[in-house]
C-alpha cells in the first residue's frame, strides 16, 4: 500500500538488539504525539495566547503571559504534563493547570490554577507561589532528567519529519472542486480509510471558503506544497471537528502565517509558524509565534503510519551491543588454536 512506502525495515538489526538489555527510555513519537499534545514546536516557542490541551516546545518558551491546558484534554497513558519545555520558561507569568515540566531555569513564574499541581524544573524557578502544589527545582543533578527531555525532543523532530515526508509521498485519491470563490473537499476514502489531497501553496489563493465533506473517511490527508504558505480562509458548514480526522500537511514549507481560525491538524515541522487566530487541532511547527488560540480536538482518528525504527536510547544499546560483540568475535579468533 502507499501509506507504507516510507517504513524502514530493521527486522534483522531489531532482532539482535532484542539480546541486548534494553536501557531505553519510553518516548511519544509520530503520529501518536498528535494525539498527545495539542501545539507541538519543536524549537522556540513565543506565546501571549493560550493552548486548550498539552503543549511541547523544544526549545525556549518567551512571550507575555500564555496559557496551558485550560481545558480538559484526551486521557494519556504517560501521564504527560500541561506543559513540557526542554529549555527555559522567561517574559510574562505562565498560567498553569496540569503541571510542568522544565529542562532549565523558569523566571517568568507560574500561575498554579485549579488541583494540586506537580512542576519539575531542571534549574531554578522564581515568582512562583507553590501553597499546595508540589514544586521541585534542581532537577537537572538527577539522572535521567535533562536526557529523557532530549531524547523526547529528538524523537519528535526526527519522526515528525518523516511523517511529514512519507505523508508528502501518498497518491491523491479524492479532488477539489473551485466554483465562485469556493473549494469544496470531496473525500474518497481509500481501503485502509484514508482520503488524500494534493495541492500547490498558490492554489490556496485561488479561493476564500472551504467545504469539507468527509464521506466517512476516518482519516483526511490534505498534502500542501511550498515554502511560503498563507492560510486565510474561511471554513463553511459542520466543520468543528475536522482537528480529529483531518491533517493539513506542509512538507516542505518553512513559513507558515495563519490569519484565519483554521480546521484540522496541522503539520509543518520545518516552518516558522505565525498564528492570528485559532486553529482547531493538533499543530506541530519548528518555531511558532502564537498570537492565536490552539483549540481542542487534537488528531484522534485510527490511521497510525510508524516507521520501524528503534528509540534514542534503544539505538545506543544497540551500538553497544554490536560492539561488544566485535570484541567478542575478535577475541575469541585471536584465541583459537593455529592449524598444524
Amino acid at each position: 500500500m502507499a501509506h507504507t512506502a516510507w517504513k524502514v525495515g530493521l527486522t534483522t538489526a531489531l532482532a539482535l538488539a532484542a539480546a541486548t538489555p534494553a536501557s531505553a527510555t519510553t518516548v511519544i513519537q509520530g503520529i501518536d504525539a498528535l494525539h498527545e499534545w495539542n501545539l507541538i514546536v519543536l524549537g522556540n516557542l513565543t506565546s501571549s495566547s493560550e493552548v486548550e490541551g498539552r503543549t511541547f516546545v523544544g526549545g525556549t518558551l518567551s512571550g507575555n503571559s500564555s496559557n496551558y491546558q485550560i481545558r480538559t484534554p484526551a486521557a494519556s497513558s504517560a501521564k504527560t504534563p500541561a506543559l513540557t519545555v526542554v529549555g527555559d520558561v522567561t517574559g510574562g507569568t505562565k498560567n498553569l493547570v496540569g503541571g510542568a515540566t522544565v529542562g532549565g531555569n523558569v523566571t517568568s513564574g507560574f500561575s498554579l490554577n485549579g488541583n494540586p499541581q506537580t512542576v519539575l524544573v531542571g534549574g531554578t524557578i522564581a515568582n512562583t507561589n507553590v501553597n499546595q502544589n508540589t514544586v521541585n527545582s534542581g532537577q537537572a543533578s538527577a539522572a535521567g532528567f535533562t536526557q529523557a527531555l532530549i531524547d523526547q525532543r529528538d524523537a519528535l523532530t526526527r519522526s515528525l519529519t518523516d511523517l511529514s515526508s512519507g505523508l508528502a509521498a501518498l497518491t491523491a485519491n479524492s479532488t477539489t472542486s473551485i466554483a465562485s470563490n469556493r473549494a469544496t473537499f470531496d473525500a474518497v476514502a481509500g481501503s485502509n480509510g484514508v482520503a488524500v489531497f494534493s495541492l500547490a501553496g498558490s492554489d490556496l489563493s485561488k479561493f476564500g471558503e472551504i467545504a469539507f465533506n468527509r464521506n466517512g473517511a476516518d482519516t483526511v490527508i490534505v498534502n500542501v506544497s511550498g515554502k511560503a504558505i498563507t492560510l486565510d480562509d474561511n471554513f463553511l458548514g459542520n466543520s468543528d471537528q475536522l482537528g480529529r480526522n483531518v491533517i493539513w500537511n506542509f512538507s516542505e514549507a518553512t513559513d507558515v502565517n495563519l490569519t484565519t481560525a483554521w480546521r484540522g491538524s496541522v503539520l509543518a515541522p520545518l516552518a516558522k509558524g505565525t498564528t492570528s487566530n485559532y486553529i482547531q487541532g493538533s499543530a506541530v511547527f519548528n518555531s511558532m509565534v502564537q498570537n492565536g488560540e490552539m483549540h481542542l480536538d487534537t488528531y484522534s482518528a485510527n490511521f497510525r503510519p510508524t516507521a520501524a525504527v528503534p528509540e534514542p536510547r534503544t539505538w545506543m544499546t544497540m551500538l553497544v551491543g554490536f560492539g561488544a560483540l566485535g570484541v567478542m568475535l575478535r577475541r575469541r579468533k585471536r584465541a583459537l588454536p593455529s592449524a598444524a
